[in-house]
């Protein structure tokens, strides 16, 4: 249960920091000063890496529902795992938006993903990509023992790096849980499209472990 609670705490941690930054700055209004990115894209970044290295020798820092379903394809954890994490995502993330609706009030957006240009496929087809780099990158430095000491920057890059560019854009979900909690209680149009950022994610970690298996099999050989 101690790696289940550890992903409550860092999904909550996710979402109460980072998308209350993005909230903050109002990344969610038109012409948002381009300061406003970069600062969210950092926080979802440091979060990240503050999490991997205090919560991360616990259950391993996934925090993010497609990061366990690469996991899962990949042989790396069990499918009982799998669900409890996954609950345990999706909780932390429900707990993190109902504390920022307490500081910050709904109205403030609690940092939810949007369509971008108001078009379903192109939503999917940019969340699918972000997720697919973030989690090759997951996979590709977690793969190594050695890699162990720089995994959480390595990560915590990887996923400010895919903000920088999906921010303007969907608003950048790249994971289920801390798409769904602030659409949750934000309702509206943020909960009628949720679905597209709870696929598109898992779809593009799919992806991601597959080709991993794939290229890490012909380095082997």
């Amino acid at each position: 249960m101690k790696k289940y609670f550890a992903e409550f705490i860092g999904t909550c941690t996710l979402v109460t920091v980072a998308c209350g930054v993005a909230a903050a700055c109002g990344c969610l209004t038109d012409g948002a000063p381009i300061v406003g990115y970069i600062a969210t894209a950092l926080a979802f970044g440091l979060v990240i890496v503050a999490m991997a290295y205090s919560i991360g020798n616990v259950s391993g820092c996934h925090i993010n529902p497609a990061v366990s379903l690469a996991m899962l394809i990949s042989g790396k954890m069990s499918l009982k795992d799998f669900i409890g994490y996954v609950i345990a995502q999706f909780a932390g993330a429900i707990a993190g938006a109902g504390i920022l609706a307490y500081i910050l009030g709904v109205d403030s957006g609690l940092g939810t993903n949007g369509l971008f240009q108001n078009d379903v496929l192109k939503s999917l087809v940019i969340e699918c990509l972000l997720t697919f780099v973030f989690v090759l990158a997951i996979l590709g430095v977690t793969s190594k023992v050695e890699n162990s000491s720089v995994a959480g920057l390595v990560i915590g890059g990887a996923l400010t790096l895919v903000h920088l560019f999906g921010i303007a854009l969907t608003g950048t979900s790249v994971n289920p849980a801390r798409s769904f909690g602030p659409a949750l209680l934000v309702g509206g149009d943020a909960l009628k499209n949720v679905w597209v950022f709870i696929v598109a994610p898992l779809v593009g970690a799919a992806l991601a472990a597959i080709v991993y298996k794939l290229l890490a099999g012909k380095k082997k050989a």
